[in-house]
């Protein structure tokens, strides 16, 4: 009996332990009402995050799969930038040589090594003059070489129909008459149809066929065409 007796003097304090006991039963009553559903929220919270988990990884199987995409696009699409270009640039400095009757033309890539981020400059050096960029030639010579760079383009690439509107302005007679043969170079060699609007004689009487507005009567317009070939027979 003697030694199931406690010491009074290893008993723990009483203020102590109600103390203890007040704190405990304030943390439990801070932590709220008892969720009943926490293994089931458990179990959804779960299923919903392998279900992005998921989702990201097939996101980032898609990122990798589009850039692998675009990357062959670049790839293809600088090849077939260099072929065209190699082909424009061979029919523009066959054509500014034909116009100019002599001189040198080239397409030149600049400003970057991905030719699908570079800028293209034009050089060019008609007869008698020195090598030089578009912007230093004058009005004549910058229509005439747009005009060879145009054409260029049609030859790499032929279009049914093309317009072109007052192009022959800014020349004279004699660049006029280079233009209406390149014209004619053109319609040797493509099945493309050119349409000229202009108020040059001497464009129009190089022409096939001429459609004009006319007013026989005050206030009445009326839509006329000549071709040119059955008039020369006519007067011949």
């Amino acid at each position: 009996l003697d030694r199931l007796q406690a010491d009074p003097d290893t008993l723990p304090d009483t203020e102590a332990l109600e103390a203890e006991a007040a704190r405990l039963r304030r943390a439990r009553e801070a932590l709220g009402a008892v969720n009943l559903r926490a293994e089931e929220d458990a179990a959804e919270i779960r299923t919903e995050h392998d279900s992005l988990t998921a989702e990201k990884a097939d996101l980032e199987a898609a990122i990798t799969k589009l850039r692998a995409g675009i990357a062959a696009l670049n790839r293809e699409g600088r090849e077939r930038l260099l072929i065209a270009f190699d082909q424009v640039n061979g029919n523009f400095t066959t054509l500014f040589t034909h116009l100019f009757g002599g001189g040198e033309a080239r397409l030149v890539l600049v400003e970057s090594d991905d030719p699908l981020e570079a800028g293209l400059e034009i050089m060019c050096q008609p007869p008698g003059k020195k090598l030089s960029t578009l912007s230093l030639l004058s009005g004549g010579e910058q229509t005439l070489t747009a005009l060879a760079l145009i054409f260029a383009v049609f030859l790499a690439n032929p279009a049914p129909i093309c317009v072109l509107d007052e192009v022959d302005a800014p020349l004279d007679d004699a660049n006029v008459a280079r233009f209406c043969d390149l014209l004619d170079e053109m319609t040797r060699r493509t099945e493309t149809r050119f349409l000229i609007i202009t108020h040059n004689a001497i464009t129009m009487a190089r022409m096939d066929r001429l459609f004009g507005v006319t007013m026989a009567e005050q206030g009445v317009s009326q839509l006329v065409s000549v071709d040119l070939h059955d008039a020369e027979a006519l007067v011949a």
